[in-house]
């Protein structure tokens, strides 16, 4: 039971789709999740299977895409924390005003750069009842440098500086393949790519100005104030591409209640298939029935 629908963020109209579950009766009230993707993904690429499985559970399901990704109008391919902060707020009230969800009873779920920004949000926005992040950073700045070589970092902190110069004389950014900032290893690149062939929304190139906005955007200095509502974090033992102890510190700096959940052996893009797949969800599942029953 999926249905096309439309909402506006910060007065730019964003697409997405309410997901259904089976069983909901004429009358009936549920937990709501709202689902968010990461920094070049969309709502059509993953993010349909954790609904198909939410729903499954109980719960009505909402994902959407971003200002300028997807269908969404706006500015294109922009990363905008803080933008998406919004975006995702404004999803939580659309969310509530579904007749078969309970506005009081509204988690948020989100995956990779998705889960910084879940985060942020929840910190800020007390409507959200229980946060999940996987395969998240906390720190934008210390992630960025951790994946890179010395030269390579203050080589991207120089590209930054004269992207910033062109954007304030021009009004525009570079847009570079996404590669090239992203610094994916071998098997994320291999698996996003797979997954993005068949995709016509995914993008190839992202603008420059994406390394000042994840340099300054930091939810572990945010996350404590999540609490006392539910936190789980879920990370992959084998990522490379946001390694793992980012979500350690990130959940470090959590207040309970709180979980981390580490996946050994898996990387990055392994979450969004099975068997891996299988134990986010089920990790994700046994989380929500606890703390936001359907």
């Amino acid at each position: 039971m999926r249905q096309p629908v439309s909402f506006y963020s910060e007065g730019v109209k964003l697409d997405g789709d309410l997901f259904l579950p089976d069983d909901l009766q004429p009358g009936q009230k549920r937990a709501g999740i709202v689902l968010c993707h990461g920094y070049t993904g969309v709502k059509d690429l993953y993010l349909p299977d954790n609904a198909a499985e939410l729903n499954r559970a109980g719960y009505v399901v909402l994902t959407f895409d971003y200002k300028g990704w997807g269908k969404s109008e706006g500015s294109r391919s922009r990363l905008a924390p803080y933008s998406r902060v919004a975006d995702v707020q404004a999803a939580i009230t659309f969310l509530g005003l579904q007749p078969p969800c309970d506005k009081q009873r509204i988690g948020i779920y989100g995956t990779s750069y998705g889960c910084a920004t879940v985060v942020f949000t929840a910190a800020i926005d007390a409507r959200v009842k229980c946060t999940i992040g996987v395969v998240g950073m906390g720190h934008g700045g210390r992630w960025m440098r951790s994946v890179r070589r010395p030269d390579e970092f203050h080589d991207l902190l120089d590209r930054s500086e004269k992207d910033r110069e062109r954007r304030v004389l021009s009004g525009q950014s570079e847009f570079v393949p996404r590669e090239e900032i992203l610094l994916p290893d071998r098997q994320s690149a291999e698996l996003a790519a797979k997954a993005r062939a068949a995709n016509p929304n995914a993008v190839g190139t992202i603008p420059l100005e994406f390394i000042d906005e994840t340099l300054s955007f930091h939810p572990e200095w945010v996350v404590a104030h999540i609490s006392p509502r539910p936190l789980l974090l879920i990370a992959a033992g084998d990522d490379r591409l946001v390694p793992p102890e980012d979500c350690q510190s990130l959940f470090e700096h959590a207040k309970e209640p709180k979980k981390l959940v580490v996946l050994p052996g898996y990387g990055h893009y392994q979450v969004y298939t099975k068997p891996a797949f299988d134990d986010v969800m089920r990790e994700t599942i046994a989380w929500l029935r606890q703390h936001l029953p359907a």
